[in-house]
Parts: structure tokens; C-alpha cells; sequence
């Protein structure tokens, strides 16, 4: 069995098998900022049919498919990465996952092979939370909390949650074999 954490900006939200939400069903959410003012998150787990290059105008050919980030602002694009280094960072997550830099040094910077997909992850909109709100959905265990996995990124996005389910040892890790969809078995 897990400890029992609090939501914090670097970990991670996993929607409980039992949340029945069009936007947060069997969601991995990272959690990016957590303040007395609200959150701020994207979700990890759910890639769109399109890559960067084909959504921004002007940006080169790159093999890094687009993330759904959540419900806000998904007519905006977002970025995480752990390259600092190269782009700079408006702010780190943690565990060296940091929060958007310099967008046009990273299209300059793709075309040179200095920046592979698995170092970065492009999303539209975000899952954001008033004051309070995700406190609630805590109240209501709509989500569970972990640490975050340094290889996360890297992981296949569309089998984390049932992984990060199984990995609870709990009555709850049976879900994840569940098929999202049963009428279609």
C-alpha cells in the first residue's frame, strides 16, 4: 500500500478508478504548481493525433507528438522539458522537469539534432484548479498522489495509468485491466 500524500507542485495525480469526468478519466496529471491560489497541471497520459510541427506555423519537422494538457486554454500551447540548459526555464517542477523557456531557441535548436523528442513534451491547454478546488477533489478521493518517477517522460504514455495503478498493490490495482470502454469488448 502507498502513503498517503498531499498534492504538491512535482508530483503526481492519478485519477481514482472511480471518477466519472469527461476530461480526467484515467488521467496521469503532473502536477506543475500548487499554491493557496489555485493548480496547475498537464496531463501526462493523453496524446493527440498531431505533432508540433503540424499545429505551429513556422515550427520545424519534429517527431514529439502533441499532449491533450487539459480542459484551459487549449487553444495554447504549453512545454515541459529537462533541458534547461539549452532553452532555459521559466521555472522548475522538480526531479529536473521544468516549466516552458525560450520558444524560439527551441526551434532553432531542432533542426541542429540537439533536442530528441523524449526530452520534451508539447501540450494543448492545462488542467488548472481554483483556490481550494483540488483540496476538495482530494476531500472527495476523486485523485491519488505520488512521488514522481524520474523516467516518467519516457514511459508509454497510454499504459501509465493502468501502471501506476497495478503499482498500488491495493484492491484498486485490479482496475487497471478494466477496459475504459467495456461495450467495445
Amino acid at each position: 500500500m502507498l502513503p498517503i500524500l498531499e498534492p504538491q507542485k512535482g508530483r503526481i495525480l492519478l485519477s481514482e478508478p472511480s471518477l466519472n469526468d469527461d476530461y480526467f478519466n484515467r488521467s496521469v496529471v503532473l502536477l506543475a504548481e500548487k499554491t493557496e491560489q489555485g493548480s496547475m497541471g498537464f496531463i501526462l497520459n493523453k496524446p493527440i493525433d498531431y505533432h508540433v510541427h503540424e499545429l505551429v506555423s513556422g515550427f520545424p519537422e519534429f517527431e514529439a507528438r502533441v499532449f491533450w494538457g487539459g480542459p484551459v486554454n487549449n487553444n495554447a500551447l504549453f512545454f515541459i522539458h529537462a533541458i534547461p540548459e539549452l532553452i532555459g526555464s521559466n521555472f522548475e517542477i522538480g526531479g529536473g522537469i521544468h516549466y516552458g523557456g525560450d520558444f524560439d531557441k527551441l526551434k532553432q535548436l531542432i533542426p541542429a539534432a540537439m533536442i530528441n523528442p523524449e526530452q520534451i513534451r508539447f501540450f494543448a491547454g492545462y488542467s488548472g484548479w481554483d483556490a481550494g478546488q483540488l483540496d476538495a477533489e482530494m476531500q472527495e478521493d476523486s485523485w491519488m498522489v505520488f512521488e514522481r518517477p524520474a523516467e516518467l517522460l519516457r514511459k508509454a504514455p497510454l499504459q501509465l495509468w493502468g501502471e501506476l495503478l497495478r503499482s498500488t498493490n491495493s484492491e484498486k490495482a485490479i482496475w487497471a485491466n478494466y477496459p475504459d470502454n467495456p461495450n467495445l469488448n
